[in-house]
């Protein structure tokens, strides 16, 4: 195993001596873990900081953590740049002309010179074509163009969702969710609105919370319709009329309508809708690196599109469980605007709730910016890892020294050290200070695996996403409209046998159309499944819809779609004013649904089978209701902090055994310190004892003999003294010797067992077993077998459209 594949550690590169200019041999790893504190990268254009992010992401992506990245430059897309064989020709429709023609050569040969560049840097730094593949299968890249056609589109506006039950409960984040998409879809619509005094801002906040309290999604048409005629009778203290008189509403309303219709503006309803999980996951859950690129948007839509993003971001993250691993990690290339120290944009809040909430659900903020300046301290000091690299101004040194003392704590930051260390950065070095470690280290960034070329062209992003389709909008197929009837402006006379149920009409979604309602045969039953390996003891409630027809077998169950409602929710009276289809004449027999009952019954048993997830290798199975992919994903959550629950051990384990060996080796230098010191000294001693018997001898003094004698004889005793002397250095430096060997012996030791471990924890290679537990008669409760309405909108075009929720 190479020294970098570690777990849970980024290869971010290889210290710096800035006292020799130079690279170390020393590895920079990061631990992924102190990424749920957040980090901040900070440097200025041409100090490597694009390099440094996109090598953290790579890293990330090798270890299975997935991404969502806000790309306001068009740089990250960069990470689809990679290439495993290294050949020219995958290098040449990414290289820039004018570069080849500076350099006086074609495309091809500066392409070729690139590959070599290319393979040659990652050579020097330790990597290969291998770290390259293993890259590209640990996750799924993709580039996302909201607005736009060239990447995948993402549909912003078909809907704006209710919040899930983690924001709903939490006030706070509730009045957040509101206050920022309403600011959000004012900026889209040119209108620049306060939360207090702007009555447009207060209306479309009010309509946002009256719908969301009840559960309630709206839809761009929907919301429309809301500002024309509100379901509310007054705002504050004040009468509809008399706050926002309905001419007025009318105009709002209006301006909304001409932005829906606007010729660009369809960009923003197609592809998949906005959803964190499927930007962090496949549909096998497979971990993703979605990269939104924002770069063609103007400012006030790139304002709209964070702020759906971060809400968005923001409920999936409440609803996970909490962990101390790292699930996921939410970067920005460039912060400007989004998080200022001074303004309110509505993109603020988010970014600091998430900044002060996300470290309990394992969600990591990794934020990016020229200038220090350019972001709040709060969000600063919220920060507990800093990659710094050269910067502009002494205006942006002074910025920094505060944020980084307020970060470290008092009395724990070396001012004068750090102002030192800053003087000294050039171009790709960076000095990192994370909290959770003893000292900041200075450290080059390592050759990023992906091609750098620059900021890509819409066309460019076209062409490495051609051929790709968003999962979710591909297996979102539109249900097939009713076929063509005649209809009736009441509901068609049925035996008194035949319960009647009506289909929720979506709030909003009838004003001003015509609503067409059409039967559908509806069972409901609860499920009692039982079993002992996998203990299991559950119960799902199924609600399933059926088109009846005119055929020898008018219901068929086989066929029927299953209704994520729960049967309290079917209401008992159709909307004013809508017509209904006929129905089919075997409806019209109540004797029918009693078979139609029994064969309900029948298809549960055998149609409906509860089927389970295992995981032999995490000795784990699947939550009842829970699919392949978020069992997968969950899984390799469990797996991750299985692994550095099992690092924390395995370093604390080690940490006594090399802290007791680095005292010994301490003590034993100190020794050989003595004994190197006293051997110099009885040298001196001898030399001196000889001299002077020499030089008596050599003078000839009276009486002298006998003391020279003496003092000859204690001079060859000295000698023997040294003999000794030497023989304790000796023995000295061998113990020193034996002790480092030790330690090296310890790390090796560690590092094999790492290397053990290394292979246990990766849930995507794991090969997962089905268990079905087909449900006894017995078990299976029938509610009810009746006849639903269900409605559909008639649209400019005659087709009907479903509506029910």
């Amino acid at each position: 195993m190479d020294d970098y594949e570690k777990l849970g550690a980024f290869y971010l590169g290889k210290t710096f001596d800035l006292q020799q200019e130079r690279l170390t041999d020393e590895l920079v790893l990061y631990d992924s873990r102190d990424l749920t504190t957040h980090a901040v990268i900070i440097g200025m254009t041409g100090s490597g900081k694009t390099g440094l992010g996109i090598g953290l992401l790579e890293e990330a992506a090798i270890d299975h953590i997935p991404v969502i990245a806000i790309d306001p430059k068009g740089d990250l897309g960069n990470l689809l740049l990679s290439f495993p064989e290294l050949k020219p020709e995958d290098f040449k429709p990414w290289v820039d002309p004018r570069e080849a023609a500076e350099k006086g050569v074609d495309v091809a040969e500066y392409a070729r010179r690139q590959a070599e560049l290319w393979r040659k840097g990652l050579a020097d730094w330790g990597q290969g074509p291998e770290r390259i593949r293993k890259l590209r299968d640990s996750a799924e890249l993709v580039i996302y163009t909201p607005g736009s056609s060239a990447g995948l589109p993402v549909s912003v506006l078909r809907s704006f969702n209710a919040p899930p039950p983690a924001i709903q409960d939490d006030p706070d984040l509730l009045r957040e969710r509101i206050q920022s998409t309403a600011t959000g879809i004012l900026a889209l619509m040119g209108v620049s609105a306060d939360p207090i005094t702007s009555r447009e801002h207060i209306l479309i906040a009010n309509l946002l919370e009256h719908f969301w309290r009840a559960g309630l999604s709206l839809d761009v048409a929907g919301l429309i319709g809301a500002i024309q005629d509100p379901p509310l009778q007054q705002i504050g203290v004040m009468g509809l009329d008399a706050f926002y008189p309905a001419k007025e509403r009318f105009a709002l309303a209006m301006k909304l309508n001409n932005l829906l219709a606007s010729p660009g503006f369809g960009a923003w309803m197609e592809g998949a809708p906005l959803s964190a999980a499927d930007l962090l996951y496949t549909a096998t859950g497979k971990p993703r690196v979605s990269i939104l690129s924002i770069a063609h948007l103007a400012e006030s839509e790139r304002m709209f599109f964070v702020c759906m993003l971060l809400n968005e971001v923001l409920g999936w993250m409440r609803s996970q469980p909490g962990t101390g691993s790292l699930r996921a990690i939410l970067y920005m290339d460039e912060i400007f605007g989004y998080l200022p120290p001074s303004a309110n944009p509505p993109s603020k809040k988010l970014f600091l709730t998430l900044l002060k909430q996300a470290r309990a659900f394992g969600l990591g903020l990794v934020l990016a910016t020229q200038n220090p300046v350019d972001l709040d301290y709060k969000a600063l000091s919220n920060t507990g890892t800093w990659f710094i690299g050269r910067l502009q101004t002494e205006r942006d040194k002074a910025r920094l020294m505060e944020g980084l003392e307020g970060a470290a704590g008092a009395g724990s930051f070396d001012r004068q050290r750090m102002e030192q260390i800053l003087a000294g950065l050039g171009k790709r070095r960076f000095l990192l200070h994370n909290v959770h470690e003893d000292q900041p280290v200075v450290f080059g960034t390592r050759w990023a695996l992906s091609y750098l070329p620059g900021p890509l062209t819409r066309d460019q992003i076209r062409t490495l996403m051609a051929g790709r389709q968003p999962e979710a909008a591909a297996a979102e197929a539109a249900p097939t409209p009713p076929p063509a009837r005649p209809v009736e402006t009441g509901p068609p006379l049925l035996p008194a046998g035949v319960t009647q149920y009506y289909l929720p009409l979506r709030r909003g979604a009838g004003a001003g159309a015509e609503v067409v309602y059409h039967p559908r045969v509806v069972g409901a039953a609860d499920v009692h499944y039982l079993s002992s390996r996998p203990p299991l003891d559950a119960t799902r409630r199924y609600l399933l819809a059926c088109e009846p027809s005119d055929s020898p077998l008018p219901v068929e169950w086989q066929y029927a779609e299953q209704l994520e409602l729960d049967p309290a929710d079917l209401a008992g009276e159709p909307a004013s004013g809508a017509s209904f289809a006929p129905c089919p004449a075997p409806v019209h027999e109540a004797k029918n649904f009693k078979e139609w009952e029994r064969l309900f019954t029948r298809w549960i048993r055998s149609g409906c089978e509860l089927v389970l997830w295992q995981s032999p290798g995490f000795k784990t199975v699947s939550a009842v209701g829970e699919s392949e992919r978020d069992f997968r994903i969950r899984v390799q959550q469990q797996a991750n902090e299985q692994r550095d629950e099992a690092v924390a051990k395995l370093r604390e384990k080690y940490a006594e055994r090399t802290a007791a060996l680095e005292e010994r080796l301490r003590k034993a230098e100190q020794a050989l310190s003595r004994e190197q010191d006293q051997a110099r000294r009885s040298k001196l001693d001898t030399a001196i004892s000889f001299g002077t018997a020499l030089l008596g001898a050599f003078l000839g003094r009276k009486r002298g003999g006998a003391g020279t004698a003496s003092r000859v004889g204690t001079a060859m005793r000295g000698a023997g003294r040294i003999g000794k002397e030497a023989a304790d250095v000796e023995r000295a430096e061998e113990n020193v010797e034996a002790l480092q060997h030790q330690l090296e012996e310890l790390a090796a030791e560690f590092e094999r067992e790492v290397a053990t471990l290394n292979s246990g924890f990766d849930a995507q290679a794991e090969q997962l077993t089905e268990f079905r537990l087909r449900p006894k008669t017995a078990d299976i409760h029938v509610h009810f077998v009746g006849l639903a309405w269900a409605p559909y909108l008639r649209g400019p075009d005659g087709r009907l459209n479903p509506a029910w929720l």
